[in-house]
C-alpha cells in the first residue's frame, strides 16, 4: 500500500508539473516606477507583469481583471496605432475604475491629448485643469510634450497659460511660484524695496494717528495748543508718503506681473520646435548659446524679400551667429497634419528630444552642443508654424503692436528677446549691431 501511495504520489505530482505551470512573460516593474512611465509617449509605454497557465493538452489564458492600470497601458497602445476613439474610451474606462492619483492623472493627461488630436479644445483644457487642480500635473509638461502641439495653438490654450500664470484653485499654484522664482532670480531686489515700501508706509500712519489729536487740539486752540500750520504740514508730508509708497508697491506689483507674462512667453518660446537643414527637429531651448534666431513672420512677399536680402550679409550674420526663422501667416492653418498621431507628424515626434533627466544632460552635453553647431545653418524651418504664429500674436499685443503686421525679432544667445522691429529687417544694421561670436560681449550675453 506505501508503494502503491508513493507511486500514486509521483504520477500526480508528474501531471501537476506539465499541465500547471507558470511562466512569467513580462519583467516585473515596480510600481514605484508607474508614475513617472504613465506619461511618457506612446513608443516608451510602461509594462506589467503577465502571469499565464498553459496545459500540454489546451492553454486557455486566465480571464485578467481589467484595472486602471491596464486600461491607461492599452489606450497609450491603441493611441500609438492611431485608434484615438478606442484610446479616449480606454482613458474613460480608467477614470470609472477608482483610480489612484498617479494613474487618474494619467487617464487625464492623455484623454486631453486624444481630445486635442480630434480638435476639441475645450474638452482637452477641463481634462488638463482637472489634472493641474487635483492631482499636481506640472504645467511644464503641456509646454513640453509635442502631443499637444496642436492644442497650443488654440485660444483654450491661452485661456489656460493665463490660468495658470495667476494661479488659484482652478489649476493650482505650481506654475506660477515656478515663475516667481524666475522673476525674483531677473530682479533680486524687490523684495527689499516692497519691504521698505510697507515700513515707511506704515510709518507715516503711525505718525498720522498721532498727529490728529494735535491737529484738533490747534483747531480748538487755547494754552499750549500747538500750531495749526505746523501741525497740518506735518500731517500733509505722512499723507503725502503714504500716497507715494502705496502707490511704489503697487507700480512694482504691476512690474513684476508683467515680467512673469514676460517669462512665461519666454518659456513657450523655448518650447517652439524647428527643423535644421539636416531635417533634425530641435526646440529652441536647445539651440540656446549656439545662434541668436531671427524670426520674419508676416506674408508670403514680405518674408520671401526679407530673406533675400539677407544673403547678401549672409557671411557677416553668420558670423553674429543668426539664424532665420521664416513664419508665414495662415501657413499653420494650411498644413494638414496626418492623423498616425497627436500633434506633430510621427517623425517630426520622434524626432523631438525627451523632456526630463536625459533631456538637461543632453542640452548641457559638450558633445551635443558641438554636433548642433555643425547642423546648424543659415536658415531653419518652423515645425507646427501655427504654434509659432500664435506666439507671435501674443507678442505683438504684448508690446503693442497691430496683429497680423509684418514683424521681425531679434532673439539674445540666451534665448530672450532682444528687440523687434516692423517691416523688414535692415540687415545691415543687424550685422553692425551684433557682436561676432568669439566676442566678449557675446560671452556676456550667454
Amino acid at each position: 500500500m506505501v508503494a502503491m501511495a508513493m507511486v500514486a504520489a509521483q504520477q500526480f505530482l508528474c501531471f501537476s508539473k506539465s499541465n500547471c505551470r507558470i511562466t512569467t512573460t513580462r519583467p516585473c516593474i515596480p510600481l514605484h516606477h508607474f508614475s513617472s512611465t504613465l506619461l511618457r509617449s506612446r513608443n516608451n509605454k510602461i509594462q506589467f507583469p503577465l502571469i499565464s497557465y498553459s496545459s500540454s493538452s489546451s492553454q486557455t489564458p486566465e480571464t485578467e481583471t481589467e484595472t486602471a492600470e491596464s486600461c491607461v497601458n492599452l489606450g497609450l497602445e491603441l493611441f500609438s496605432k492611431g485608434k484615438v476613439k478606442d484610446a479616449l474610451a480606454q482613458f474613460e474606462t480608467a477614470l470609472s475604475l477608482n483610480p489612484n492619483p498617479v494613474e487618474a492623472q494619467a487617464a487625464f493627461y492623455n484623454k486631453a491629448c486624444c481630445h486635442a488630436y480630434r480638435g476639441e479644445g475645450k474638452k482637452a483644457a477641463n481634462c488638463l485643469r482637472t489634472a493641474l487642480r487635483e492631482y499636481n500635473l506640472k504645467f511644464g509638461t503641456i509646454l513640453n510634450d509635442p502631443d499637444l502641439a496642436s492644442f497650443r495653438a488654440l485660444p483654450e490654450f491661452k485661456e489656460l497659460q493665463e490660468e495658470a500664470r495667476l494661479g488659484g484653485e482652478d489649476v493650482g499654484s505650481s506654475f506660477r511660484r515656478d515663475l516667481k522664482l524666475i522673476s525674483e532670480v531677473q530682479a533680486p531686489f524687490r523684495g527689499i524695496r516692497r519691504f521698505f515700501y510697507v515700513a515707511f508706509t506704515a510709518a507715516a500712519g503711525i505718525s498720522l494717528f498721532f498727529n490728529v489729536p494735535r491737529i484738533l487740539r490747534a483747531i480748538q486752540g487755547g494754552d499750549g495748543a500747538p500750531d495749526v500750520l505746523e501741525t497740518a504740514g506735518n500731517a500733509a508730508v505722512n499723507i503725502g508718503g503714504i500716497v507715494v509708497f502705496v502707490a511704489l508697491f503697487l507700480w512694482d506689483n504691476k512690474k513684476e506681473e508683467e515680467q512673469i507674462a514676460q517669462i512665461s512667453r519666454n518659456e513657450t518660446l523655448s518650447r517652439l520646435p524647428l527643423r535644421l537643414s539636416t531635417n533634425r527637429v530641435v526646440e529652441l531651448v536647445q539651440l540656446r548659446d549656439t545662434v541668436r534666431p531671427v524670426i520674419i513672420a508676416g506674408k508670403k512677399e514680405t518674408v520671401t524679400l526679407a530673406l533675400r536680402k539677407a544673403e547678401r550679409f549672409r557671411t557677416d550674420l553668420l558670423r553674429r551667429g543668426v539664424l532665420l526663422v521664416p513664419v508665414i501667416w495662415g501657413e499653420g492653418r494650411e498644413t494638414k497634419i496626418e492623423k498616425k498621431g497627436f500633434g506633430l507628424q510621427p517623425k517630426a515626434a520622434e524626432a523631438l528630444p525627451s523632456i526630463g533627466e536625459d533631456f538637461e544632460k543632453r542640452t548641457q552635453s559638450v558633445t551635443a552642443q558641438s554636433k548642433l553647431k555643425a547642423e546648424v545653418r543659415f536658415k531653419a524651418e518652423a515645425v507646427s508654424p501655427a504654434e509659432w504664429e500664435w506666439w507671435i500674436r501674443d507678442q505683438q499685443k504684448s508690446e503693442g503692436v497691430p496683429v497680423g503686421e509684418d514683424v521681425y525679432i531679434i532673439l539674445r544667445l540666451d534665448g530672450r528677446v532682444r528687440r523687434s522691429g516692423r517691416g523688414i529687417p535692415d540687415w545691415d544694421q543687424i550685422a553692425k549691431e551684433l557682436p561676432p561670436m568669439e566676442a566678449i560681449l557675446s560671452k556676456l550675453e550667454r
